[in-house]
């Protein structure tokens, strides 16, 4: 009996072990193509990391120039700001000689003192146009927004404390920011 169990089993193995190859031909054939579709698709992910790697970089060097195009830009704006605003201050200028020429020559002081005037209030209507305004201080309240005590002084009357005295300096602001203090007098 012992015989037979032994001679029924072999037979079951040799057809388990004919499926064995045959799983193992085809389980080889299948691991064979998957392994190429894995180095297929690592190769083209090689390919897309390459692509995206070399775009990463252009789009950097695009940045890079801009921001070096735009810096440059800036400076050339920042040296040419004033450019305009010189040119226009040189009739000023002119003005100006020509009234030293005519103090020289003339006689006439109420004249020379006429034309001097003339191109004082040229330059308070230059620098309006520019957006340069006097900070105004004849009896106004102190404020240290606009205005710079260099010293105090008793107040001549109970309703000037407080308030400026005397103008040492004229302040200024262009465009609603102070670009000089007014240097005052306070009372106190």
């Amino acid at each position: 009996m012992k015989k037979q169990k032994h001679s029924d089993e072999s037979p079951e193995v040799n057809e388990d072990c004919e499926n064995c190859e045959t799983q193992e031909k085809e389980t080889g054939e299948t691991t064979d193509q998957a392994a190429e579709q894995i180095v297929d698709e690592i190769e083209q992910m090689k390919q897309q990391f390459t692509e995206l790697n070399d775009k990463n970089l252009r789009l950097m060097a695009e940045f890079d120039n801009y921001r070096k195009r735009t810096l440059k830009e800036r400076m050339d704006l920042i040296k040419t700001a004033g450019e305009k605003v010189l040119a226009d201050l040189l009739p000023l200028v002119d003005d100006f000689e020509r009234a030293q020429k005519a103090m020289e020559i003339s006689d006439d002081i109420l004249a020379v003192k006429e034309g001097v005037d003339l191109i004082y209030n040229k330059l308070i209507a230059f620098l309006l146009q520019n957006g340069v305004k006097a900070i105004p201080t004849e009896n106004e309240a102190f404020d240290t927004e606009f205005h710079e005590a260099i010293t105090t002084f008793p107040a001549p009357s109970e309703e000037l404390k407080g308030k400026i005295i005397d103008c040492v300096s004229k302040g200024y602001t262009m465009n609603e920011k102070v670009i000089r203090f007014s240097k005052v007098v306070v009372g106190e």
